[in-house]
């Protein structure tokens, strides 16, 4: 096997492996759960084109979840199937960015373990929510922009197109996603600034596409502007079912107003709620979240929307470790690994929102998978050698042991959940 298709094999191998994982049972339970009830109702009125439903949001994933009724029917499958995908696309996505920055099949593969035993992304593959969407292109986008990066001359263009579609696509289904095409952006010019200081060019050469180590033949100021305009064009192709509906079509005219009804109803202030938490909170695994807990299909079942304790913690640790050795050892790859968390998280600081949620966590949860793998890469050497490996059996056990409140398996009884509540602010 040729060394450039070593690893997309490998990367296929675990997408087919972990989207056997999140469909098994994907059905269970056949009701709708948790935020079901506000997206599958709004796919439904997409199939039908009969008019808005859930304005709050952009059409992609109720698009998605729409697709998967289309294609399996109006049942809990048809719901969910897309989910899946999704998750599995951000399982594969983790092992593209490892494998991009570090070149190594090793930190690749255990970053998409990681990814794949961090509970989260098990749960949103289940569950026809936005957040699955919203983290599969967002990661696509990303691995798109690294993979332009290391492109040989003249492939660097589509491949950088092909980034700002998905980063268009992720704001279609959340706006959070909108700060990552920013930051990408900026990422782009440090990586350029740094390039034409390292090669004691002038500063002015950073913005030309000829004699780049990155992203060659990508003149800085059409690139960004090409980036930004694709992802502006794809978000608002997004909305063209709007069009069609039979009731309040959306026009061009009231296209962009529409974009202020939705920042309205983002920003609304909402009673408090049970389950609502800061978003400060979240990265520490104070209060997660059920998305079901009662009886369903004849049983008592309960999926627990939660981080695995090791990744959620130990993942904190790496994102400290790969900023520590970004610092000391000039390594952007450390950097990169420990931004990408950054810049997923901190929106939710600034972003005004009168309730927070445990599950908005879900993008930033699998950044942290690519920070231990990147940070085990760079200190895991010497007498720690092996020691992810050995973090990776103490994930697995977790997840063997959070597994029955995770997959809606049947309970013991109602009080059943006390088995894994661990801390007194867990539900």
């Amino acid at each position: 096997m040729q060394a450039r298709h070593r690893p997309f094999v490998i990367a296929l191998l675990i997408g087919l492996a972990v989207e056997a994982l999140f469909l098994w049972g994907i059905a269970t339970p056949h009701t709708l759960v948790f935020d079901e009830v506000h997206y599958v109702p709004a796919a439904r009125a997409l199939l039908a084109l009969s008019g808005p439903v859930n304005t709050e949001h952009p059409l992609v994933g109720k698009e998605m979840i729409a697709a998967g009724i289309a294609l399996f029917g109006d049942n809990s499958l048809g719901w969910r199937f897309f989910s899946s995908i999704a998750a599995s696309a951000s399982v594969m996505g983790v092992f593209a960015i490892l494998w991009l920055l570090f070149g190594r099949v090793r930190p690749a593969v255990l970053g998409a373990i990681f990814a794949t035993l961090n509970f989260t992304i098990y749960v949103q593959a289940r569950i026809a929510m936005l957040d699955g969407f919203l983290a599969a292109f967002t990661v696509a986008g990303v691995a798109a922009m690294l993979w332009a990066m290391r492109a040989p001359a003249g492939r660097a263009w589509p491949r950088w197109v092909l980034s700002g579609v998905m980063f268009g696509l992720a704001t279609g289904t959340k706006w959070v996603a909108a700060p990552y095409l920013a930051l990408a952006g900026l990422a782009f010019l440090v990586v350029r600034w740094r390039d034409a200081r390292k090669a004691k060019r002038p500063l002015a050469a950073m913005l030309s596409g000829n004699d780049q180590p990155h992203w060659p033949g990508l003149p800085a100021i059409p690139a960004l502007g090409v980036l930004g305009l694709v992802a502006i064009a794809t978000y608002f192709l997004t909305f063209l079912p709007a069009f069609f509906y039979t009731r309040d079509p959306l026009t061009l005219g009231h296209l962009i107003a529409f974009q202020g009804q939705m920042y309205a109803e983002q920003t609304q202030v909402l009673p408090p709620h049970t389950y609502q938490s800061s978003w400060w909170s979240w990265p520490l695994l104070i209060r997660p979240i059920w998305y079901l807990y009662q009886q369903a299909d004849g049983a008592m079942r309960g999926v627990l929307m939660i981080g695995n304790p090791a990744i959620m913690w130990g993942g904190l640790v790496a994102v400290a470790a790969c900023l520590w050795g970004a610092w000391r050892g000039r390594d952007g790859r450390l950097l990169t690994a420990a931004m990408l968390w950054v810049a997923a998280y901190l929106p939710y600081a600034i972003i005004p929102k009168s309730l927070g949620f445990y599950y908005y966590y879900y993008l930033p949860s699998i950044a942290l998978p690519i920070a231990l793998a990147a940070a085990f890469d760079r200190y895991a050497k010497g007498k720690l050698a092996y020691w992810d490996e050995g973090f990776a059996v103490l994930c697995f056990g977790l997840a063997v042991y959070f597994f029955p409140i995770l997959s809606a398996a049947p309970l013991i009884s109602d009080q059943a959940f006390l088995h894994w509540m661990w801390l007194p602010t867990w539900p």
